[in-house]
C-alpha cells in the first residue's frame, strides 16, 4: 500500500477544524500548521479528501522538504526529489510558489531554479535532453519559510471551493470553505435549523444544508490527479461510490434564508437547485427587521453588509444595530456573525460570547459568536 504525505492549506483560524475532518475519515498523523494541515494516508486517503474536505483549499503530495539560504542550496535540495516517480516524459510540470521570512526572496529566480533542477532531474531519468510537456498539467508548487523549501505536487486543480453550485454570485460573497469552517464550529446536524437573513448567493444555507445531510462538497467536480497514471479511475470511482452510500437521505435539518435584495433570493434559489438541496431551503426576499424564527431552536449564521467608503460604512453599522435589536428576540438561537468591524460589539449593543479571529480572503475578520440557552 503506497502512504504519501500531504499538505492542506486552509483559511488561517481553520487548521482545528480542518484537522478534525481529516481525522474522521480516517487520515493518519494529522497535524495543524499555521494556514495549512499535514496528514498521510494511501492513494484513496487523496481521493477521497479531494471529494470530501469542506474547509481545505486544496490537497498537496509532499514530495520532498529540506533548508536552503543560497539559491546552489535550492538546487541541489531540489534535485534530489523523486519526480520521475509520479511524472512522465511527456508531462506538463509548471512551478509556482512563494517565500516568507527566508533569505531567499525573489519568487522568479526561485521558480527559474525550481524548474531547471527538475529538469535536470528528469533528464537522467529519462535520458532526454529536452522535454515537450504536452501531457497532463502537473503543477508543482513550492513554499520557503523561515528557510524550510518544501516541494509538493497539486492533485486537486482549481480550488476545492470550487464546488460548482455557485456559478453565479454577488457582489462580495463569502469563500464557500470559509463558510463550511464557520457551519461546522456551529455544530451544525442532521437536525438543526438553520437561518441566514443575509443568504446573498446562498453560500451558508447551501454549505449548511450539505454538511447536515452529508453531501460531499466536491461529489460531482474532476481533480488534477485524475489525469495522473498512478492513480486509477477505478479509485475515484470507488471513494464517490463510498462518499453516497454515506449521504443521510432521511435528514430532518431545514434552512431559512432570506435577503433584501430580490436578485439574491433567486441567486440562492439557483445555486441551492444546482447543489441538489433546494427541498431543504426556503428563501424569501426579507429586511432583516422583519427576520422572525420558525422554530423554538435555531442557528444563525450570517455574513452581513461591510463598508470601506464612509456612506457604505454609516449603512453597515445601521444595520448592526438593527440586528442587535432583531436578535435580542431570538433566545434559543446560537448567533455566529463575521465581521471586518473592530467596533462590532459596541454597534450591535451587545459584547460576544466568544470570538474567533478569521480571514475572509485577504481581510481581517472576527467571527463574534452568541450562545443563548437552547
Amino acid at each position: 500500500m503506497n502512504f504519501l504525505k500531504y499538505v492542506s492549506p486552509c483559511h488561517f483560524g481553520l487548521e482545528s477544524v480542518l484537522a478534525g475532518e481529516l481525522k474522521r475519515m480516517g487520515a493518519n498523523n494529522v497535524v495543524a500548521h499555521n494556514g495549512k494541515v499535514t496528514f498521510s494516508g494511501d492513494y484513496s486517503m487523496m481521493a477521497r479528501a479531494n471529494i470530501n474536505l469542506r474547509t481545505a483549499e486544496r490537497v498537496l503530495i509532499e514530495l520532498g522538504s529540506f533548508k536552503a539560504c543560497t539559491f546552489d542550496e535550492l538546487f541541489t535540495g531540489t534535485q534530489k526529489i523523486q519526480l520521475e516517480s509520479f511524472i512522465g516524459s511527456k508531462d506538463a510540470f509548471p512551478v509556482k510558489g512563494w517565500s516568507l521570512n527566508s533569505q531567499l526572496r525573489s519568487i522568479p529566480d526561485c521558480q527559474s531554479i525550481i524548474k531547471k533542477a527538475l529538469v535536470e532531474r528528469m533528464k537522467k531519468h529519462y535520458h532526454m535532453e529536452w522535454f515537450p510537456e504536452t501531457g497532463a498539467v502537473h503543477q508543482i508548487q513550492f513554499s520557503i519559510h523561515n528557510d524550510e523549501v518544501t516541494i509538493m505536487l497539486d492533485t486537486t486543480g482549481p480550488g476545492l471551493h470550487k464546488r460548482g453550485y455557485r456559478v453565479n454570485s454577488n457582489a462580495a460573497p463569502i469563500k464557500e470553505t470559509l463558510a463550511a469552517g464557520i457551519i461546522d464550529l456551529a455544530r451544525v446536524r442532521d437536525r438543526s435549523v438553520f437561518y441566514d437573513p443575509f443568504c446573498g448567493s446562498g453560500t451558508f444555507v447551501i454549505e449548511a444544508a450539505m454538511k447536515a445531510l452529508n453531501i460531499p462538497p466536491c461529489l460531482k467536480r474532476k481533480f488534477a490527479a485524475q489525469n495522473y497514471p498512478m492513480f486509477e479511475p477505478q479509485l475515484w470511482a470507488e471513494e464517490r461510490t463510498r462518499a453516497l452510500d454515506l449521504i443521510k437521505r432521511d435528514a430532518e435539518f431545514f434552512a431559512y434564508g432570506s435577503d433584501i435584495d430580490p436578485l439574491a433570493v433567486e441567486l440562492t434559489k439557483e445555486n441551492a437547485k444546482k447543489a441538489g438541496v433546494f427541498s431543504k431551503i426556503l428563501v424569501t426576499q426579507k429586511d432583516i427587521v422583519d427576520f422572525d424564527m420558525k422554530s423554538e431552536t435555531g442557528i444563525i449564521c450570517c455574513n452581513p453588509p461591510y463598508g470601506e467608503r464612509m456612506l457604505e460604512l454609516q449603512q453597515a453599522e445601521e444595520i448592526y444595530k438593527k440586528m442587535g435589536r432583531v436578535f435580542e428576540e431570538t433566545e434559543h438561537a446560537n448567533i455566529y456573525i463575521i465581521s471586518p468591524s473592530e467596533k462590532f460589539e459596541n454597534i450591535y449593543g451587545k459584547k460576544a460570547t466568544k470570538r474567533r479571529k478569521l480571514y475572509n480572503g485577504m481581510i481581517k475578520c472576527q467571527l463574534y459568536m452568541y450562545f443563548n440557552k437552547m
